[in-house]
């Protein structure tokens, strides 16, 4: 049986190094995209020391065209998806009265329809590997606890990552009987450099550790077809648990 192979985005740094360093770990095979190209081929070179395939790919999840050329390079490199992880994302703040509708624009175009757009084009390969030897192909989107439970200053990034989380839930109503399952995983504040600009409210100690989220990632990877598991929130301790 050939090496698993797994695409993952914004994987240049925090938590979506994390993911490929643990499944480069694993014996996946990878593709790896970010949009900077510098940082992007420094990580590929720290991955491929365990010894396996790694793809880097530079592109900008702004840019449809990068979207499906990104897409497209993984199936020529290893013609089996049996994980997409969609980490890429970008963060913004600010009050739902005066938030630029431009920005909110930017938002949904990089959270969630680069995710729908490289979903969708790798939908043909995510089957077909469902279907051979380990039977399933996963689908797994870092999205947001702001997308689950409403957060002051987040009208904008919240909705952005509930329309992620939709897509997760209905794409398994679609394609998991054939072994294609989708999963949301939706973390309060996490220590990566998006949340740095919050020290002052929220201490970087008692955020959620990436490393944290990386594993459960990759935990879901391991699970066979009888189980769908549509989305995940995860909270920081303490007795705020529906708040980011």
């Amino acid at each position: 049986m050939s090496a698993p192979a797994a695409l993952v985005t914004g994987a240049s740094r925090g938590i979506g190094a994390l993911i490929a360093d643990k499944l480069a770990a694993a014996g996946w095979d990878l593709t790896v995209s970010a949009r900077s190209e510098g940082p992007l081929r420094e990580r590929a070179g720290l991955l491929s020391a365990h010894g396996h395939a790694v793809r880097a790919v530079p592109a900008d999840m702004g840019m449809e065209e990068d979207v499906v050329r990104l897409a497209d390079a993984h199936v020529e490199a290893y013609g089996r998806l049996d994980a997409l992880v969609l980490n890429a994302g970008m963060g913004s703040i600010g009050p739902f009265a005066d938030f630029p509708a431009r920005r909110f624009d930017k938002l949904y175009a990089i959270n969630v329809r680069s995710a729908y757009v490289l979903t969708q084009r790798l939908l043909p390969v995510l089957r077909k590997t469902a279907a051979s030897d380990r039977g399933t192909a996963k689908v797994i989107a870092v999205s947001s606890l702001t997308g689950v439970a409403a957060e002051p200053l987040n009208s904008a990034y919240g909705a952005s990552k509930a329309a992620l989380t939709s897509l997760c839930e209905t794409l398994n109503t679609e394609e998991s009987e054939a072994g294609v399952a989708a999963t949301a995983i939706c973390p309060g504040y996490v220590a990566t450099d998006m949340t740095a600009p919050l020290a002052d409210q929220v201490d970087p100690g008692a955020m959620i550790d990436p490393a944290d989220v990386a594993e459960l990632v990759v935990a879901l990877t391991r699970l066979g077809r009888s189980v769908v598991v549509p989305s995940i929130p995860m909270t920081r301790p303490g007795p705020h648990l529906w708040r980011a």
